[in-house]
This record gives C-alpha cells, structure tokens and sequence, in this order.
C-alpha cells in the first residue's frame, strides 16, 4: 500500500529535485498572533480573526519599550517577557495522504507547547533547543482545515543573564516523506583518514521505518564537490527492512580531497538516496567539508597539519536591534564584520545556537565553539534552566550534537560555562555523565567547558571528562597552566571582558582601569553619563584589555587562541552600570554594528590588510591636552603631524601594539603617515569638524531579494560644510520609506538609549545611526528618506528584485 502512494508524482515516477523539493520547506508566513489569548488558545474552534497576522521568525519582546520595572531586569535587557500564543491554518490536499507529515521548530522561547487539531503534541522548556513532532495521525485532508497553535511562556522572570527574546524567534518547517526516509539529522558523516591526498568518508545512515513498510530497501550516498559534480558514490542493496530504525555503515574512498579551512572552506555534500523496488522514495542532502586538525600541549592548534592560532570572539544569540528574531543576512552581515577585523572563531554562548549561524560559519570559515549550557542544576537566574535539569539534560545535549555534528565549522563541544558545580563534588557526578553522553553522540571532536576556576581542584576538570581545558579568564594565570596542568592541552573559552563605549575617550588614557574594582561591590566610579573610554584601557574585574590579553595569547603556543568576550555588544547584561543602561558595553563592535577603535588592533595584529587606524577625533576644547593613538602594521614607524608640524616618530617597541602622542589640542587636522624603509606606506587624517549641516547615507548593499527577509544596514551620519564627519553630533534624523520595503529598527549603537528600536526617528550617538531595512515579497525601488532640523536632507535608493 504505502509503495503505491509514493511512487507516483502526479501521474510520473518521482525524480529527485521533486522529492527534495516535496520534502522540506519553510512554514513561517501568515502565523496568527496575540499576547491576550486564553488558555484554551489552542482549540480548533477559537476565534483568531483579531489577532495580529505576521511572518516567523518573531519576537515580541524587542517590540515593547524599555522599563526598569520589567522583571527581566537590566540584565535581561529590560524588557518584557509574558506568554504569547502563535496559530496557523493550513490545507492537506489528497496527494499528502500516506505521506508521514512532521513539523520541526528550530528554536521557541521558552517553555513550549505545541498543539495540532487540538491535540498536545508535546512540550519543550528549553528555548534554544530544536525540535520536531509528528502530525501524521492528527491531520485532516481534502480541505478541511489544520490548526496548529503554539505556546510560548517566557512569564517566569528573570530566567536568563542576558536578553533571550520572546516567542518562535527562529525557523519552523514542514516535512513530508514517503514512511521509509532518513530519519530526522539521521546521518553522521566522519572522515577516519585524511591527508593530502586521500580521504575515507564513514557515513553512518538512519534509515526510519514509520508505518510498517516490509521487504528490503537500496541506501545510496554519493559525494558532490561544490560544484554538483559526482566524486564517489556507494550503493547497498536488498537491506532487510527493520521496524522503526534501520541502521547503515558506508564508506567512500576518495584522492585528493579539497580540504575546508577557515582560508577556503570547501564544502562538499553527502545525498543519501533511499529506493523500494528500484523507484527513489527520499533524498537527503548533508553538507560536509574535509579537514582534520589537533590540539598539542606544547603546539596549540594545527588545521589540516597547519600552526595557527583560534581568533575567536563569543557572540549571544540577538542581532542587536532586530532582537532574538533570526535573519540569515542579519548574521550574514556580523560575520563579515568579524571577518574583516581578522576572526576565525566563535563560541555560540552560552547555547546552542541557530542552525543559520553554522550554515554560514561552514560557509565563510569559522572555527566554532558549540556550546550546551549555561548552568546545570544550581540555577544562576531565579527561573532559569536549572529547573528543568534533571528531566530534559541528556534529551536536549544529544539533539544539539545529533542536529549539529556534520557542520564542518564545529570543533568542539563545550559542556557548559561557568557552572557553579566545579566548586562541588557534583561537578564530578554530572560532567563525567555529560562527557559519556558526548563522546557517544561524537568521538571525534573534543569536549571543553567555560572554566571560571582554574586550579586543579575544579570538580570538572577533576572529573576527566575534558579534551580541553576550557578557562574563562584569569589571565594572570596563563603562564603558569602548564606546570599547574601537566600535560594538557588549552583554549582560552572566554577571554578580555573590555569594556568602551564606541566614540567616548576619557584621559589620560595610560592607566588602566577595572570597572568596577571588584565584581562583588556597587560600582560607584564611572561617567554620569554611564559612559566608557574607548581607548583599550578599562576592563571589568574579572577580565583583562584586548591588548593584555592578545599579548599573551600570541606569546604562547600551548594555549591554542582564544574567544573574545564579546564580538558585538549584545542586549542585557550592561557592566559596568545598571539601568537606565540596557546593553552591554564588551563588544569589539556595538549593537548597531559599527567597530569601536579595538576593531583595528585586532585587524592590524590578524589580518594582511594595511591597516593605519589614528584616533580619536579632532573636536576637542582648546589647550585640551588629548592622547593621539594609533594602531599600525606592515610599516616600521609612523609620524604624526598636527597642522603641517611634526609630532614626533613613534616605533612600537618589544609586545607594543600602539604608539601613542601626547598632544595640546588645536583646531585643525592632524596627520598620520606610516612608513616602511622610509617609504610611505599609508596616511591617514582627522579635521576639526565644524557644525552640522547635511546629512548622507551610506547601504552596505544597494540590490537586494524581494523575498521579504533580505535586508541593507544603512550608515547614517552628518558633515559640515567642507564635508568632514561631525564626530559628537546628537541630531535627531527622521527617516520615511517609499517602496517595496520596510524600516525594521534603528538604533545608534549607544548603550544607554531607551527610545524603542521600532521608532522610525533616532539621534545621532557620537555622530552616527543605522536604519535597518527590510525587504517585502514584491520587487520595485525602494527610497530611504532622512531628515532633521536644521540639516539638508539625504535620499538613498535601493532596488529589491
């Protein structure tokens, strides 16, 4: 019976591009919503007609307004939580009959409930994790409507140490399959043997039997290179079908693989082709790349047999203004800044993470951290996960790693940060049962943890269940971890905890600071403007500076590289301040993405890019005595000049990272020259800006999909009459859009800003603001109109196609 109703595609044997396109799509668009439901919102009859019709991914949270009273608190980003419901209504037309029907949610925020047709599917407490349920026996055919309702409670506060957003914030989809399919992530592609010119290819295949199906099957897997073109292939025949799950072991043997590195990540794919009786039933594509790498006590980290260093940062999970919504060109764009300043990793804290961000770290050559938990069973917020340890733990580790496992960017596991057990002897109990769980699900990447105590008797380190020593911090302490560790190996998981506001300078800027003295004390020092000096030179407590930091790391092998705390600044957890503040203040770059001054040590120390970075600006009060640094590369020395007059060479000496002048401040331009042999190899220079008088924009993109999820960043800032940025300029820009697009936030990257991200108007911070635009499903022009007093207005034009 069930052959007979998957052979056929509308009266024609099936061909492959049919059934992958049959098999898998998004089911986002047109979801009903409300904050006000009943209870009962999920019965079929429930009335939805006057509720808010919208697209998933959602987040409701980024669209309240920002209180102290909200009981996320400061540190949650001080917004609301609540309980939203989600509905939709589909149709199931005759030819879905037979066919095993499943939705899979990426990721819901939190405490979950799924219903479909009234019934409870299942609940899901964890707000990161990605699941799936089965419809198959609930549904309803030959037009008569499915509902399906979703519940999402985040009402219990604070549960999270940072902002979490609110609802289905990530992709949901539809899966249709013939009842004999690969099982849900059901392969596992490892590469027992690689060099240079030889690779074998293990594919291990979960072949799911959900109705019964008898006799025997075919298992083909082929390897496609990045092209399409065929590499290897492998054909088992006449498999006895099992009940439930059938289980299959391949192996491809292939010459001279194209090896993926953070350089050039190649990307081949695995299609597993399942048959009955010679007809193709399913087809299921994993994409994979081939490398191998080691961690060494004394090396550090090697890929494919090469020495280098992990660059990393740690990122949370929101996209800045746009909240905890995912949007692939969102995540897309935050790589690409990362890149430029010379990042080759990520650590996904404290979480798993969306699938899109492995997607595109497979893509764009990332080194990625994946990580399971924040805490285990003693709780860090009032109603975090903790509570659901005990029942969901093991469930929710082996989906992340089961779901995650074939991302050629993932190389390594960590099992949790920070956890308060490593002071207890349960540290011991629970990381050697995570440690098995891991090592069953994957033994071929090493497992870590976020060490925040890093002596060895850590209850987790004592446990044995670690690869790799993981510690958070402590960098006074790096030098001595090979005597204190014999024979281990390292990666810093969590490093620097810098902190600056993006165009603040506080002088003099050659003592550093820690903000506050002492974690456990109220910080009464600080700005009243609940600013920090940009300048490298604050750091919180725990942490250190970038440059403290870096000049260890590069100094020392064994400690492998490390992951920054944090690439960009995040909502929630605003150190060193409370609210009004509602945003951190660790990003290399803020939430609005626009790099702060460390931006370009990095990229001077990572990158082969000619860099020659002068800062900070030149609009300061006469006689002002002001700290001209500068951060260099590929060049011996640079001189600075201040209206044509010689400041002096400057060299940087011994770990030296920047060379900084001491200046009197007078109106007018200073000039940097950077020199190699005596040869000019960049200039730089900074004008005295006068008052305000246009505004321009700038997009990162001009033509973009008309798929109603593509987006363009557009830099806004104000010039004077010689056309010279305004560096403190604090307008209040108004924007209007005509078009087949839609302002989705703005935001000026100042941590402090209570206006609403859905405003349409946004001052300037520090002479600048980003408007975030969004495409609809409809092509055409799209015009960005800005306007403020005063100002000569600006107009920018976009095409979506």
């Amino acid at each position: 019976m069930w052959l007979s109703l998957f052979i056929l595609c509308n009266g024609h044997t099936c061909q492959p591009h049919e059934i992958e396109e049959d098999r898998r799509h998004l089911f986002t668009e047109s979801w009903k919503f409300s904050l006000d439901a009943p209870d009962d919102a999920y019965r079929t009859d429930l009335d939805d007609s006057g509720w808010r019709t919208l697209d998933l991914p959602h987040d409701w949270s980024i669209e309240g307004n920002f209180s102290k009273d909200h009981p996320a608190g400061y540190g949650g980003g001080a917004l609301p939580g609540g309980i939203g419901w989600y509905r939709k209504s589909f149709l199931l037309s005759e030819d879905d009959k037979g066919k095993v029907i499943y939705i899979d949610f990426d990721g819901v925020y939190q405490e979950s409930e799924v219903y479909i047709n009234g019934q409870l599917l299942g609940k899901r407490p964890n707000g990161y994790i990605s699941f799936r349920y089965e419809l198959t026996d609930y549904l309803h055919y030959d037009g008569i409507p499915n509902v399906i309702a979703v519940k999402a409670d985040n009402s219990l506060q604070p549960n999270s140490r940072w902002y979490s957003g609110s609802g289905i914030y990530r992709n949901v989809w539809m899966v249709k399959t013939h009842p004999l399919h690969v099982d849900h992530w059901g392969t596992f592609v490892t590469t027992p043997h690689i060099n240079t010119t030889s690779a074998t290819i293990k594919i291990n295949t979960t072949v799911r039997n959900s109705k019964n199906v008898t006799g025997t099957f075919t298992l083909q897997s082929a390897l496609l290179d990045q092209d399409g073109n065929e590499v290897a292939s492998i054909k088992n025949d006449n498999i006895t079908i099992i009940a439930d799950k059938n289980e299959v072991v391949q192996n491809l043997h292939i010459t001279t693989p194209q090896l993926w590195s953070t350089s050039q990540p190649y990307l081949y794919k695995v299609v597993s082709s399942v048959y009955l009786d010679g007809n193709m039933v399913d087809r299921y594509e994993t994409p994979i790349g081939i490398r191998y790498f080691s961690f060494d006590p004394k090396v550090g980290f090697t890929l494919n047999g090469e020495k280098m260093i992990i660059k990393g940062v740690n990122n949370h999970h929101d996209l800045g203004a746009l909240g905890a919504a995912v949007n692939t060109r969102a995540l897309e764009r935050q790589l690409e800044i990362l890149k430029g300043m010379g990042v080759n990793g990520i650590r996904t804290a404290h979480n798993p993470p969306t699938p899109e961000l492995l997607d595109l770290c497979d893509r764009m050559g990332f080194i990625v951290m994946d990580e399971a938990f924040d805490m285990w069973s003693k709780s860090k917020s009032k109603f975090d996960y903790s509570r659901h340890w005990e029942a969901w733990h093991e469930q929710d580790l082996r989906d992340m790693m089961k779901r995650d496992r074939n991302h050629p960017s993932v190389f390594i596991w960590s099992i949790g940060n920070e956890i308060p057990e490593q002071w207890e002897d349960t540290g011991l109990l629970i990381a050697n049962r995570l440690g098995k769980i891991a090592k069953e699900m994957d033994p071929t990447r090493p497992i870590t943890a976020g060490l925040n105590h890093p002596y060895p008797d850590n209850s987790i380190y004592r446990s044995g269940a670690l690869d790799l020593v993981g510690f958070n911090y402590h960098h006074e302490d790096f030098e001595t971890f090979p005597d204190v560790f014999p024979g281990e190996k390292f990666i810093g998981a969590e490093t620097t905890s810098a902190l600056a506001t993006r165009g603040h300078y506080d002088m003099p800027s050659d003592s550093i600071r820690r903000w506050p003295i002492r974690w456990d004390q109220k910080f009464i020092e600080g700005n009243q403007d609940l600013t920090v000096s940009a300048y490298d030179h604050v750091s919180a407590p725990w942490g250190s500076t970038h440059e403290e930091t870096w000049k260890l790391i590069k100094k020392h092998d064994f400690l492998s590289g490390m992951y920054i705390w944090t690439g960009f600044d995040y909502l929630g957890e605003p150190t060193p301040y409370e609210f009004p503040a509602r945003s951190s203040f660790f990003g290399v770059v803020d939430l609005a993405g626009f790099p702060k001054d460390s931006y370009y040590m990095y990229q001077s120390e990572w990158t082969k890019d000619t860099v020659l970075h002068v800062f900070p600006h030149w609009n300061w009060e006469v006689g002002q005595k002001v700290d001209v640094w500068a951060y260099y590369n590929n060049a011996d020395e640079v001189e600075l000049f201040l209206n044509e007059k010689s400041q002096g060479i400057k060299k940087k000496q011994g770990d030296e990272l920047h060379v900084m002048w001491k200046l009197d401040f007078q109106p007018g331009t200073i000039r940097a020259v950077s020199r190699s042999a005596g040869r000019e190899v960049k200039r730089k220079e900074i004008e005295t800006a006068g008052r305000p008088v246009k505004i321009v924009m700038e997009a990162d993109r001009s033509d973009l999909k008309a798929d109603g999820k593509d987006m363009a960043f557009i830099t806004v800032k104000v010039l004077d009459k010689d056309g010279n940025m305004v560096p403190r300029a604090e307008n209040l820009i108004r924007f209007e859009i005509n078009g087949n697009a839609t302002i989705a936030a703005t935001d000026n990257g100042d941590p402090t800003d209570l206006s609403s991200f859905q405003s349409h108007q946004r001052k300037l911070f520090n002479g600048l603001a980003m408007v975030f635009i969004k495409t609809t499903k409809v092509g055409g022009s799209v015009i960005l109109r800005a306007h403020g007093d005063g100002l000569e207005n600006a107009t920018i034009e976009l095409v979506s196609q």
